[in-house]
């Protein structure tokens, strides 16, 4: 009988899973964390293929799946119905020390037959003030948008792709790649279509010629394109990227944009608010 392989401990593996979303951009779909999980733990073929008697999946993965529990539980991870894995404001800032004591923690408390949910150590977030409860939803998000940096905005992208069902999304950034800000691959039942796309924080109108420069970046690499801005498109450019004899171009403008994240559930909470009204005519008729 085979030698059970040394297994990471818990604290390690939340480590190596924070790390991993980093270097995915922050967000991942399962087998894209999986697959880096096992990269930055160095993970031996041994280890990789190790399966407990009648497990349903190997151990590593079993136990990277409570790691990531243990995460969503600490506000370090979020998680959608969609299978994405993405890294909260927290778990974007916190150090590996910090999360060997949350471990640490943890492990004391379900010694002690204590309950595994964490209480968040954190501040609360501060409640708006009263006039910017006034200002539209969509127009408080866009200010948000705007106010990220490029390489936010990038991963913003990243995992709104994922969400929407891309896979193996990658964001590339490279300078003096005609505009090129990353690829994915999108499955259309037994058709999968490699996708390029740009994503630009812009306040006012993109052009028909930023069009003409993508889709020329475009050349030999696909025939699909997605361009996402914060702004909007001018009516040259939306004829520029529906233009005959030319690959199209999809764009998504702020408005747009700000739907899907509201739909998705991205940097968006829907909050349900109570209302009681009174029943004269039931009180008076007692």
């Amino acid at each position: 009988m085979a030698e059970t392989p040394a297994l990471p401990t818990y604290p390690r593996l939340c480590i190596a899973t924070v790390h991993a979303l980093r270097g995915l951009g922050g967000s991942a779909s399962i087998e894209e964390l999986e697959q880096r999980l096992g990269e930055v733990l160095g993970a031996s073929e041994e280890l990789l293929s190790y399966r407990r008697e009648n497990a349903s999946k190997n151990e590593l993965m079993y136990r990277g799946a409570w790691a990531r529990t243990f995460l969503r539980q600490d506000d370090v991870v979020e998680s959608t119905a969609r299978g994405v894995w993405a890294l909260t404001q927290r778990g974007r800032i916190i150090t590996d020390s910090d999360l060997e004591g949350i471990m640490r923690r943890r492990t004391k408390r379900t010694q002690d037959n204590s309950l595994l949910e964490v209480k968040d150590d954190g501040q609360k977030s501060e409640i708006p003030p009263n006039d910017l409860a006034e200002i539209p939803w969509d127009e408080q998000l866009l200010s948000a948008l705007l106010a990220m940096s490029p390489d936010g905005f990038e991963r913003l992208s990243q995992r709104l792709l994922r969400e929407s069902g891309f896979t193996k999304v990658e964001v590339t950034g490279k300078t003096g790649d005609g505009g090129i800000d990353g690829v994915g691959v999108l499955r259309v039942q037994l058709i999968s279509f490699q996708v390029l796309f740009q994503c630009k924080r812009y306040k006012d109108a993109v052009s028909a010629p930023a069009i003409r420069d993508f889709r020329g970046a475009m050349v030999g690499r696909t025939d699909k394109g997605l361009f996402i801005t914060t702004g909007r498109f001018t009516a040259d450019a939306r004829r520029e990227a529906t233009r005959d004899g030319a690959p199209p171009v999809e764009l998504i403008d702020g408005t747009e944009l700000c739907k899907l994240l509201y739909q998705l559930r991205i940097g968006v909470v829907v909050e349900t608010v109570e209302r009681i009204k009174v029943l004269h005519d039931v009180l008076t008729a007692i």
